[in-house]
């Protein structure tokens, strides 16, 4: 596998979980009714969309082709959330599964940073946004534990 095809099967999948997100939370912010949290989810929609853009253009700078969507299990997440957030708190039932989405996509990121096979261009750009990464997951857990207490 060359270095292109290895940069673009690395990140495509991180491409692939930030549209996730960045749909998901789009979505939600269209349909929570307090207006900060709203405001909220479209901020980190923001960040998704930036992390999927720049990844995107490192992929296309190899000579690969970056992913257009996101994935099968992040439309089912998204479901999972709007179906739990129709039968109950709307606002803590989007939280909950956008603070799992968060996760994904951490993992995702370490995952990707630990991989030895990972070249070195891809993972210089998966280590720039992790703190955004970071800081994303960290606001979503402290909003969702705020809102069980």
């Amino acid at each position: 596998m060359s270095t292109e095809s290895k940069i673009e099967h690395s990140l495509n999948d991180l491409i692939e979980i930030a549209h996730d997100g960045k749909d998901f939370y789009t979505e939600a912010a269209g349909k929570v009714k307090d207006p900060e949290l709203s405001a909220l989810f479209t901020r980190i929609a923001g960040v998704k969309t930036d992390i999927a853009s720049s990844l995107s253009a490192v992929v296309r700078a190899a000579g690969g082709e970056p992913a257009k969507g996101g994935t099968v299990a992040g439309s089912m997440q998204q479901f999972y959330g709007n179906v739990r957030a129709t039968l109950g708190d709307t606002q803590y039932g989007y939280v909950a599964q956008l603070e799992e989405s968060e996760d994904r996509l951490l993992k995702a990121f370490n995952d990707t940073l630990k991989d030895e096979n990972v070249p070195v261009a891809a993972r210089e750009e998966v280590r720039r946004f992790l703190p955004q990464v970071q800081e994303c997951h960290n606001v979503m857990r402290t909003r969702k534990h705020a809102m069980k207490s």
